[in-house]
């Protein structure tokens, strides 16, 4: 199993260096009106246009069948299970951060929910108080130093940045649903988690405004550099319903110019 993982981290890191290459070269908007963190934006959107292609024929419809007929305590028990395997690596990064106090907080929530939460499904921990924030690797990659790099829109996976997607392979490692042997139960899983977190995501959408693939990427470089600074940029943006974005009014008017019929 050991073997079988590491050649498929090893294509990941290869696929992914192959990937690289070709934003480098694919750059075909004109460089006085590139965003400053995103080199590669005629690959990007590229990549974002297949990706919401995929999203509106699989993705969205089956989130949406699964909110419709799943009871809300099954979904907040499903969500609960996925997060509570996610201590693990949460756990990993604090101590490579130098934190603690807050590996010691996660390690502790894994241990209660795993118990008392039966495998996770009740978040008893929380209702103890027992709250830690959220660690990988892309954010110990900044936290060492290691700059963000360019603005990346990965397939399938969708936005990230060229640290953010270095660290991947090692968030693979520390999630146990990699070490799952039975191939139909860890598809199963993983198909189920996937689904799971888009139809976290049908509400949010209605936040976004102006041009979907500007606002996802900004949405997500403030949201990293949030969580990779700890709060120290001010206040987190999306801590409340109220947040904005400066964007030009030329985005509103080419959103309304533009505008289609909703799905």
């Amino acid at each position: 199993m050991v073997v079988k993982q590491t050649g498929f981290i090893s294509r990941f890191l290869v696929a992914l260096a192959a990937l690289a290459m070709l934003a480098g070269c694919a750059g075909r908007v004109a460089v006085e009106d590139r965003h400053p963190d995103d080199p590669w934006e005629g690959f990007n959107r590229r990549v974002f246009t297949f990706n919401e292609a995929i999203d509106r024929a699989v993705l969205k419809p089956v989130a949406r069948g699964y909110r419709a007929v799943t009871p809300q305590p099954v979904q907040t028990g499903v969500g609960n299970f996925f997060s509570n395997l996610g201590e693990i690596r949460t756990t990993l990064n604090s101590l490579l951060q130098g934190k603690p106090a807050n590996a010691g907080l996660s390690t502790s929530r894994f241990l209660i929910n795993s118990t008392v939460g039966i495998a996770g499904l009740w978040d008893f921990a929380t209702h103890m108080g027992i709250t830690a924030e959220k660690e990988d690797f892309g954010q110990t990659l900044g936290v060492w130093g290691v700059g963000e790099g360019p603005y990346l829109v990965l397939p399938l996976l969708g936005p990230s940045t060229v640290r953010d997607t270095s660290g991947l392979p090692l968030d693979m490692y520390t999630y146990p649903l990699t070490y799952v042997e039975d191939d139909k139960v860890r598809y199963g899983l993983t198909a189920l988690r996937i689904v799971d977190v888009r139809a976290g995501f049908l509400d949010q959408e209605e936040l976004i405004r102006g041009d979907r693939y500007v606002f996802i990427r900004d949405a997500y470089l403030q949201r990293r550099r949030f969580e990779v600074s700890d709060g120290e940029l001010g206040d987190d943006p999306f801590a409340s319903d109220d947040f904005d974005f400066d964007f030009d009014d030329a985005d509103f008017d080419d959103a309304f110019d533009n505008a289609e019929p909703a799905d």
